[in-house]
């Protein structure tokens, strides 16, 4: 019998873009071989928007969950809240199109042959859309990944958002972070906790509409950076 999975998308004010992603999303479970696994769930976490994300999502076929106190991490784990039971991988996708769900059936085959519990898509390793990253961006990854090697042993070569986990594994890792250091957090603890992890280079494009809540502003992106090197140095200097 096939695995069930479960999409978690963290939306704030997407209105603009989220029927494209989620369309192509359910495009891309549609075309799966027929012994894939089995799209149970799509979850868009509705982080306090004040435009019209949750009525477009839910007339786009996902179930939306309300958490209305902002923050990455937190929308993240409401919508882990919110799985059935059944489902046993699960998805952390951005809202925005940037992440291209043709590469979802790559992302989920080492799940699903057993060889790994963690895979991560690397924009870094895949192809990426002319403006995607800002050079910021691409600065703050190289960092945060060079010092993930240093202080823990951690290779990585991103922090993209487009990763699949068993939904076990997930369960392991017990966390925490409520904004931007979530996906540093999962990498680290994966790392520590020795989950079987796995980057695979995945396509990135650029925001479809809307605005970036964390590279449109220097304050946000500062922020941003400035929380995930609190955590690599968090978790460092307690290893």
């Amino acid at each position: 019998m096939a695995e069930r999975f479960a999409v978690i998308l963290p939306a704030l004010n997407e209105e603009e873009v989220i029927a494209a992603t989620l369309d192509d999303l359910w495009r891309a479970a549609a075309s799966r071989a027929p012994a894939g696994a089995e799209l149970a769930q799509v979850l868009v976490v509705d982080n306090g928007s004040t435009d019209g994300t949750a009525a477009v999502a839910r007339t786009h076929g996902s179930q939306v969950v309300p958490e209305p106190r902002r923050g990455y991490g937190r929308a993240c784990l409401a919508g882990m809240a919110a799985l059935r039971p059944d489902v046993e991988i699960v998805v952390f996708s951005d809202a925005d199109g940037s992440d291209d769900p043709a590469d979802l059936p790559r992302l989920l085959e080492p799940i699903e042959r057993g060889e790994a519990d963690l895979v991560l898509g690397s924009r870094v390793l895949g192809e990426r859309e002319a403006g995607s990253l800002t050079p910021h961006q691409e600065l703050g990854n190289r960092l945060a990944t060079f010092l993930m090697r240093a202080l823990l042993g951690a290779r990585y070569t991103d922090l993209g958002p487009f990763r699949a986990i068993r939904r076990d594994a997930l369960e392991r890792l017990q966390m925490r972070d409520t904004d931007f250091g979530w996906p540093t957090e999962m990498q680290i603890k994966a790392a520590q906790r020795r989950l079987r992890v796995r980057e695979i280079p995945v396509r990135h494009r650029r925001r479809r509409g809307g605005k970036s809540k964390v590279s449109a502003s220097v304050r946000g992106s500062i922020l941003a950076g400035a929380k995930i090197i609190w955590t690599i140095l968090r978790h460092g200097l307690a290893s």
